[in-house]
C-alpha cells in the first residue's frame, strides 16, 4: 500500500497511522495531537461526518472516509449524536483523503479541524483511502495506533508494539464507558429545516431508554412520537426501570463486544422479557436481545458502516436502504425457536432484525433513526409506538 498520497514534502507529514502488522501511512495531522490505539474501519457515507464521530458505537475506533471531501461544510452544534460531548463519546481517530477546505454551508458554526481539538479527535488527511479500504475488506479490521505530532517525530517501534500489544474489541465492555451517568429526561423533538429542534408537549406514553451509547436522533424520534423519554444509565436494574412504570422499553446501540456489555446488561433484559412491555432494541441493544432469547453474536470480518445498506423486512417485503455501524452480529443460525428472523443484509445475508413470536418485542441491528442516512426505516418507531398504544387500547398509527 503507498505510504501516502499527501502533494507535500516529509517535512510537513505530522500523522502516522500504523498498523498492528507493521504497516505505517503517513499524513498531515490534524485535531488532537497525542496517539491513541483502535480498530480501524472504513464508513461509505457521503454525507454526516460529524455525526458519524460523534457517535457512541463508534467508541474504540478509528473511522476512515472512503468520500474523499470530509469537512467541506463545517461543524455545528445541531450535529452531534453522542448524549454528553463532555465525555466525548465516539471514534478515537479520523482518516481523510483530502485536505479539509474552509466551510461552505451556512449551518457550519465553526471548522473540522478546531472541533477535533476540543472533542480530542486524532485525524490524518492525505492518505490513500482506497487502498486502506481494500486492505481492510481484505484482512479485516486491524488495530492501529493513530498518533499525530507537530514536529512530525515518532518512535514507529513503539507505536507497532502498542498496536500489536492491543486485545481489540472481542471481549470488551466499551458501554460501561459511554452510558449516561444518571437518569434523565428527554424532551426534544427531531429537527425541522431552519426551525431546530422543537420541544415535546404533553407525553401520551412513557418509553425506558436503556443507554448503551444512545444516540440523540433516537431518542427524537422516540419523543415525537408523543412519548416522555426516561434515559437511565446501562447498569440500571430491572426493579430499577420498573419503578419507572414504562410503557415501553428501549434498548440503544452501543459500542463493544455485546458479549461482553451483556454480562450485566442480558439478565436485566431477560428479567424486562417477563412482562408484557413492549421493547425495541437498536444494534447493541439488538445483538443483547438475541443474547437474551438464546442466540449467539461473532465478531465481523470488515463490519457495516455506512449508509447505503440494502435490508429487506420480511414482515412486509419491502427492500430499504439504510445506515448501519457494526462490527458484531446476530448469528442467524443460533436464532432459538419462537424467535422470527425479520430483517436480513442484501449484501451478505447477515441477521438485521428479530422478533418474538406473540409477543410485543422485536429488536433491528440498523439505525433507523439515520443521521447520517436515509428515513427509510422510520416506520419502525411507529412499529414501536403502536405496540404501545396497542397493549393500552389505543389506536394505532399508520406505519408508513
Amino acid at each position: 500500500m503507498t505510504a501516502s498520497t499527501a502533494p507535500w514534502g516529509p517535512e510537513l507529514l505530522t500523522a502516522a497511522l500504523v498498523l498492528a502488522d507493521g504497516t505505517v501511512i503517513r499524513g498531515r495531522g490534524l485535531g488532537a495531537t497525542g496517539s491513541a490505539v483502535a480498530e480501524v474501519c472504513f464508513n461509505t457515507a457521503l454525507t454526516g461526518y460529524q455525526e458519524i464521530l460523534t457517535d457512541p458505537s463508534y467508541a474504540g475506533q478509528i473511522v476512515t472516509f472512503t468520500f474523499p471531501h470530509i469537512g467541506n461544510i463545517g461543524v455545528n452544534d445541531e450535529d452531534i449524536e453522542d448524549l454528553n460531548p463532555a465525555a466525548r463519546a465516539g471514534a478515537v481517530g479520523a482518516v481523510f483523503k483530502a485536505d479539509v477546505t474552509n466551510p461552505s454551508s451556512y449551518r457550519a458554526g465553526d471548522h473540522l479541524d478546531r472541533w477535533l481539538k476540543r472533542r480530542g479527535i486524532i485525524a490524518i488527511s492525505g492518505v490513500d483511502t482506497r487502498a486502506l479500504t481494500v486492505l481492510i475488506r481484505e484482512k479485516g479490521m486491524p488495530n492501529a495506533v493513530i498518533a499525530h505530532s507537530p514536529d512530525g517525530k515518532f518512535d514507529l517501534d513503539d507505536l507497532k508494539q502498542q498496536a500489536k500489544a492491543w486485545p481489540g474489541l472481542l471481549g470488551l465492555d466499551l458501554a460501561k464507558d459511554v452510558t449516561s451517568g444518571q437518569s434523565s429526561v428527554w424532551t426534544e423533538k427531531p429537527w425541522v429545516w431552519n426551525e431546530g429542534y422543537d420541544g415535546q408537549g404533553e407525553p401520551e406514553f412513557h418509553v425506558v431508554a436503556i443507554d448503551y451509547g444512545v444516540k440523540r436522533n433516537i431518542l427524537r424520534l422516540i419523543a415525537g412520537l408523543g412519548a416522555k423519554v426516561t434515559v437511565v444509565p446501562a447498569s440500571a436494574t430491572a426493579e430499577d426501570i420498573m419503578a419507572l412504570k414504562p410503557d415501553g422499553i428501549f434498548l440503544s446501540n452501543g459500542p463493544g463486544d455485546p458479549a461482553a456489555t451483556g454480562a450485566y446488561a442480558v439478565p436485566v433484559i431477560k428479567d424486562l422479557l417477563k412482562t408484557d412491555i413492549p421493547i425495541f432494541g437498536i444494534c447493541l441493544g439488538h445483538q443483547m436481545l438475541a443474547l437474551a432469547v438464546g442466540a449467539t453474536t461473532t465478531k465481523m470480518h470488515q463490519g457495516h458502516h455506512g449508509a447505503n445498506h440494502p435490508v429487506k423486512d420480511h414482515t412486509t417485503g419491502k427492500v430499504e436502504i439504510v445506515s448501519m455501524n457494526h462490527g458484531f452480529a446476530v448469528d442467524s443460525a443460533s436464532l432459538p425457536t419462537g424467535v422470527e428472523e425479520t430483517h436480513v443484509s442484501l449484501f451478505d445475508g447477515s441477521n438485521c432484525g428479530i422478533a418474538l413470536a406473540g409477543r410485543p418485542v422485536f429488536s433491528v441491528q440498523h439505525h433507523p433513526e439515520a443521521s447520517p442516512g436515509p428515513q427509510d426505516s422510520h416506520y419502525l418507531f411507529r412499529r414501536f409506538a403502536n405496540l404501545i398504544r396497542q397493549r393500552k387500547g389505543e389506536p394505532a398509527l399508520a406505519e408508513r
